[in-house]
C-alpha cells in the first residue's frame, strides 16, 4: 500500500464542476488539496466529442456567465476563448404543431398567441394583486395553478421545469427549487413586485449565456490542468475513516489496481448524493441515509447533426421547449449551431434534444438507437426535417439530475445538523442550491470557504445553510 505525502490539506473526492471549482478555489485560499476521480477525467457531466466534424456536448450545453464563473475563467486565462451567444434569441413553445415565441416582456405576453386572453390577463395583472402562500410546503404546480391556472402550468412553467431539472413540477418543491419566487410572494404579496424589486440596483446586465470554442469541456480541461499533480483519475475512493488520532481523516482508494492510503485533516465530498451516501455509510449512518432519500431522475442527450439544406426552420433562436401535453417523448430541443459558431460545419446545422427525466424515466433505459429513432422522428416533424442525420451522439445519464422535491429543505437541514457534528467534513455538488453550471460553482466555492474557515479555526456555513436561509 503507497501512502501519499501528508503535505496535503484537503482531499476532494470528485471532479465534477463543484469539485473542480472547490478546488481551484481553495488553492487560491492557499490551502494544499489533493482531487480523486474515479473516472479517467475530469468533469462529471460536462463534456465534449469532436466526430465528423461535429462538436457534441453530452451533458449541459451552455451556461449563464455569472460572476464567480467569470471570475473562475479570467483566473485560468480562458477568457479569450469564451463565446455568447445572442440575448435576444427567441426560445418557443410547441403547442398544437406549431411554435410559438415565449413572450419575455409585457407587450409580447399581451399579443402572444402561445396562451389565451384569460391566461395573458392573468399575467400581466399579478402585479396589482396580493395573494398569501400557504402554510404547508408548496409544490410547483399548486403555487402555478393557484396565481396563474392550468394553462400557464402545462405551456410554460412545465416545459421549463423539465428543461431545467428535468422534473415533474406536480412533485417539486417551489421554495427549494425557486426560492425568489416563494420569498416574493411572501414579502410582497405578488413575484411581479418581488420581481421589480429586487433588480433596483442591480449592477450591469444579466449574464449572458456562454460556451467556449472548442466547447464545454475547455472549462473542464483548464480547471484540471491548473491542479496539475494535483488531480488524481482513475482513483476510487474505497473508504473514509476517522484517522486513529481521532482529528482529521484516513481515505482509502485504489488506482491502477493498486491500493493507497492518505490522512487529511479535512474531506470534501463533491460527487453525486448517491455516491457520496455510500461513501459515509461506515463514518455517519445517518448522514448517508439523508443522502441516499435525494431522487435522481434519469436523462438521455441525443444530437443530431444535418445537412442545412434538410431543415426548413430557420432555426434562428435557442432552440423549443415541448409540453407533456403535446404527448411527444422529447422534452426540448437547443438549437446549437444557431447559438455557437464552429460547432458544426459551415454547411451543416446540429440540434441536441433531451428524452426521459421525471415524466419519462423509462425511455432512458431503452436502447440507445431507439431512444435516438424516436427523438428524430419528433423534431422532425417539429422542425420540417427532411432524410436521416449525417452524424448523432447520444448520451445516456441513469441518475441525471438531483430532483428538489417537497421535503428537499428539510433532508439539506438533516445534513447540516448532521455535518455539524463531523469536524472536517464538507460536502458540495448540484444538489446544494441549484443543478446550473453557476449553481455548482457557486456550491464549490462555499464549500471552499468553508474549508478554509475550518482549517483556520473558525466557523462558517455550508453551502445547504446558505440556501435555507436564502430560501427562508
Amino acid at each position: 500500500m503507497t501512502i501519499v505525502p501528508p503535505s496535503i490539506q484537503v482531499a476532494i473526492i470528485g471532479a465534477g464542476i463543484s469539485g473542480l471549482s472547490c478546488a481551484h478555489r481553495l488553492r487560491q485560499l492557499g490551502i494544499s488539496v489533493l482531487v480523486l476521480e474515479s473516472q479517467e477525467r475530469g468533469g462529471g457531466l460536462v463534456g465534449t466529442i469532436e466526430r465528423d466534424g461535429f462538436r457534441f456536448e453530452t451533458g449541459p450545453q451552455s451556461f449563464l456567465c455569472t460572476k464567480p464563473i467569470l471570475e473562475m475563467i479570467r483566473a485560468l486565462n480562458i477568457e479569450s476563448d469564451l463565446l455568447q451567444a445572442d440575448p435576444r434569441a427567441p426560445r418557443y413553445i410547441y403547442k398544437h404543431k406549431r411554435l410559438h415565441a415565449v413572450p419575455m416582456s409585457p407587450p409580447a405576453i399581451l399579443t402572444s398567441s402561445l396562451l389565451s386572453l384569460s391566461s395573458r390577463y392573468r399575467i400581466v395583472s399579478e402585479r396589482f394583486r396580493r395573494t398569501k402562500p400557504p402554510t404547508p410546503e408548496e409544490s410547483v404546480a399548486d403555487f402555478v395553478r393557484r396565481k396563474f391556472g392550468n394553462e400557464i402550468l402545462e405551456y410554460l412553467v412545465a416545459p421549463f421545469v423539465s428543461g431545467v431539472y428535468a422534473g415533474d413540477p406536480e412533485f417539486l418543491s417551489l421554495k427549494s427549487a425557486f426560492p425568489s419566487l416563494d420569498e416574493w410572494e411572501r414579502e410582497h404579496g405578488s413575484i411581479i413586485r418581488g420581481a421589480m424589486n429586487s433588480r433596483k440596483g442591480s449592477p450591469g446586465p444579466r449574464p449572458a449565456l456562454s460556451s467556449f470554442r472548442e466547447g464545454m469541456r475547455s472549462l473542464m480541461n483548464a480547471l484540471t490542468r491548473s491542479l496539475d499533480s494535483a488531480f488524481v483519475p482513475d482513483a476510487r475512493t474505497d473508504s473514509i475513516e476517522r484517522s486513529a488520532a481521532g482529528s482529521g481523516f484516513a481515505i482509502r482508494f485504489t488506482r491502477a489496481g493498486q491500493r493507497e492510503e492518505m490522512k487529511v485533516q479535512s474531506v470534501i465530498l463533491a460527487t453525486p448524493a448517491y455516491i457520496s451516501g455510500h461513501v459515509l455509510e461506515n463514518l455517519s449512518p445517518h448522514l448517508a441515509k439523508s443522502l441516499l432519500g435525494i431522487p435522481y431522475a434519469p436523462v438521455a442527450v441525443v444530437s443530431h447533426g444535418y445537412k442545412r439544406q434538410q431543415v426548413a426552420n430557420s432555426l434562428i433562436g435557442f432552440g423549443v421547449l415541448i409540453p407533456r401535453k403535446e404527448r411527444l417523448r422529447t422534452l426540448g430541443t437547443v438549437w446549437n449551431s444557431s447559438l455557437f459558431p464552429g460547432c458544426a460545419p459551415s454547411d451543416s446545422v446540429l440540434l441536441t434534444s433531451f428524452v426521459g427525466g421525471a415524466t419519462d424515466p423509462e425511455i432512458v433505459h431503452e436502447d440507445p438507437d431507439e431512444i435516438s429513432a424516436i427523438v428524430e422522428e419528433e423534431i422532425s416533424g417539429i422542425l420540417e426535417i427532411s432524410g436521416a442525420p449525417v452524424a448523432s451522439q447520444i448520451t445516456r445519464y441513469a441518475k441525471g439530475l438531483p430532483q428538489y422535491n417537497l421535503g428537499h429543505a428539510h433532508i439539506l437541514e438533516n445534513i447540516n445538523e448532521e455535518l455539524a457534528r463531523q469536524d472536517g467534513l464538507f460536502l458540495t455538488g448540484n444538489y446544494w442550491i441549484g443543478p446550473a453550471l453557476g449553481n455548482c460553482v457557486e456550491a464549490g466555492n462555499q464549500a471552499a470557504e468553508s474549508a478554509h474557515a475550518y482549517l483556520s479555526g473558525q466557523k462558517s456555513a455550508t453551502p445547504a445553510q446558505s440556501q435555507i436561509s436564502t430560501a427562508t
